[in-house]
């Protein structure tokens, strides 16, 4: 119960932190599209796009292996009631390995883009613009890998608040750094539109460098023992064989990071596709990089700001998974995964139908764009699936079947490259919004039929779809009859949103088929009780 209790608090907390800071993110997003435009977010992206295949590249899995060791090596070491001095020799070979492993790759990385950056921004992307965004995500990619791998191990000892602070320092100075820098005048003969990239890319690698050295000071000051474990006397040399190095690393990182080599290069390739499939389909160059800009910049962020919640909780399975894995509870890996995967199909439909229920208001008050509103209203239906896919990888990852997931996810990747390079020249932006879908789709049904096959288990799925959906449902009804109301327009927006999340809760709370056991018990208690009161036995 303990560590049970230890994990919401670490998810809870977690999660208020990451919502806090997905809201002041899709806020610093809308001012940066409003701030730089339609065409400076479409070529942001496009750096993007490139950024994020050389961080894959530099980080190689490490993340994963930090959390698995960083777990499994401490739950195997409460096992066996080690002493205090185990713990940290066990966490020291753990961060080393990890940092060697993290630096060999990121370096390597750097180097490379650094030196053909000209030939990706001129030839590959097409925009000499680009150029000088490149170096700057060149330099800053071994601070983001160290970050990486010292994340990874904060994670896995359940401090999960000291990632939580370090996110929060990161996201002040890439804000604030930023915001500083698009606020000056452009240097003379200097491209607004590159100007206005550059002062971006700049800001985020200034801020993940102040991140690297944050995390640092954690882990020179940190105990070394993972939340909720008291150390025993032990000092056998059985404690001196639980220590990590660079093999067991790469044997967990190197499956995950060739898988995500794959994926990412072939969604780098897809993202590439995309402008000149627009201009394809009928847009000059700058209309292909605006509907292009809306979509990525605009409607995606929004769609996955709420994630944060599922993506907390899916963060700190991991690591659980894992400890209970490696010392084969299988009752509560059940247990576990039954609870998660409810929590987040409730939470991702009831979220689904927030946003086909206020899309308007969303898209134009953050936005002003009408058609980041039709974009709100395509996606919103696919949002439980794209929660529920990342608590099912989670639950994968933490079972050790980080092998199968590079799997799906190579097949997800290259189907919406092939989709891509058919449909967007046809059908424009609607073709990619048509390929997102299928796409996820299909790696969530992959996803969860290995899951099922690996833990020996069927979630309750249906019943807590019916029940989430019901809910939906009469809340969305009821809303909408409610609009018809003259006094509708006069109240707050802000007040009907949270208005329609609070009655969800409570109509699913009641919807019959729900867990309502405690209540019930409580319930008979205060009858009992009261009958006692009425006869004078109490």
């Amino acid at each position: 119960m303990k560590r049970r209790k230890l994990f919401f608090m670490n998810a809870a907390g977690l999660a208020c932190v990451n919502i806090t800071l997905r809201f002041i993110s899709v806020s610093f997003n809308a001012y940066i599209s409003e701030k730089i435009g339609a065409e400076s977010m479409g070529l942001f992206t496009l750096v993007m796009s490139v950024y994020g295949l050389a961080v894959i590249i530099a980080c190689s899995g490490v993340n994963l292996a930090s959390v698995r060791l960083s777990s499994e090596k401490s739950a195997i070491l409460e096992k066996k009631f080690a002493a205090k001095k185990e713990y940290k020799k066990c966490a020291s070979s753990v961060i080393r390995s990890c940092i060697f492993y993290s630096l060999i790759f990121s370096l390597s990385t750097s180097c490379v883009l650094f030196a053909f950056s000209t030939l990706i921004g001129e030839r590959i992307l097409g925009d000499p613009r680009c150029v000088t965004s490149l170096r700057i995500v060149a330099v800053s990619l071994p601070a983001i890998s160290a970050t990486s791998a010292l994340s990874g191990y904060f994670t896995g000892l359940r401090k999960a608040y000291k990632n939580a602070f370090s996110v929060i320092v990161e996201q002040f100075l890439k804000i604030s750094v930023t915001s500083f820098a698009l606020s000056l005048a452009l240097p003379g003969g200097t491209d607004p539109v590159e100007y206005a990239c550059v002062a971006v890319v700049g800001g985020s690698a200034f801020a993940e460098a102040c991140s690297l050295l944050v995390n640092s000071i954690l882990y020179f000051s940190d105990s070394k023992i993972s939340s909720g474990i008291k150390p025993g006397k032990n000092k056998s040399t059985e404690c001196d064989a639980i220590r990590a190095n660079l093999k067991e690393v790469a044997s967990i990182s190197l499956p995950t990071a060739i898988g995500s080599y794959a994926r990412s290069g072939l969604v780098t390739a897809e993202h590439l596709l995309i402008p000149g499939g627009l201009r394809k389909s009928g847009l000059n160059a700058s209309d292909a990089l605006s509907a292009y800009g809306i979509v990525q910049g605009m409607v995606f962020p929004l769609i996955l700001f709420p994630s944060a919640l599922p993506a907390s909780f899916s963060a700190l399975l991991i690591p659980e998974i894992s400890g209970l894995h490696a010392t084969g509870n299988v009752d509560k890996i059940k247990q576990a995964a039954n609870i998660s995967l409810s929590v987040s199909l409730f939470f991702s439909v009831g979220v689904a139908a927030v946003f086909l229920n206020f899309a308007n208001y969303l898209g134009m008050n953050l936005y002003a764009q009408k058609e980041a509103v039709t974009g709100i209203y395509i996606m919103a239906p696919l949002v439980p699936v794209m929660y529920l896919d990342s608590t099912v990888d989670a639950l994968l990852k933490g079972l050790g079947a980080q092998l199968d997931s590079m799997k799906i996810n190579i097949i997800d990747a290259l189907s919406s490259l092939i989709l891509v390079f058919f449909l967007v020249p046809v059908f424009g932006i609607y073709g990619y919004l048509i390929t997102v879908y299928l796409c996820e789709i299909l790696n969530f049904l992959l996803s969860f039929t290995r899951l099922i096959r690996i833990s020996g288990f069927r979630p309750s799925i249906l019943s807590s779809l019916s029940r989430a959906a019901a809910s939906a449902i009469f809340c969305s009804v009821l809303f909408f009859v409610f609009n018809k109301m003259p006094f509708y327009e006069s109240i707050p927006i802000p007040f009907l949103i949270t208005a329609f999340s609070a009655l969800y809760i409570i109509v699913l709370s009641i919807l019959p088929g729900g867990n309502n056991s405690r209540l019930r018990s409580y319930l008979r208690r205060v009858k009992i009780n009261s009958g006692l009161r009425k006869r004078g036995t109490l």
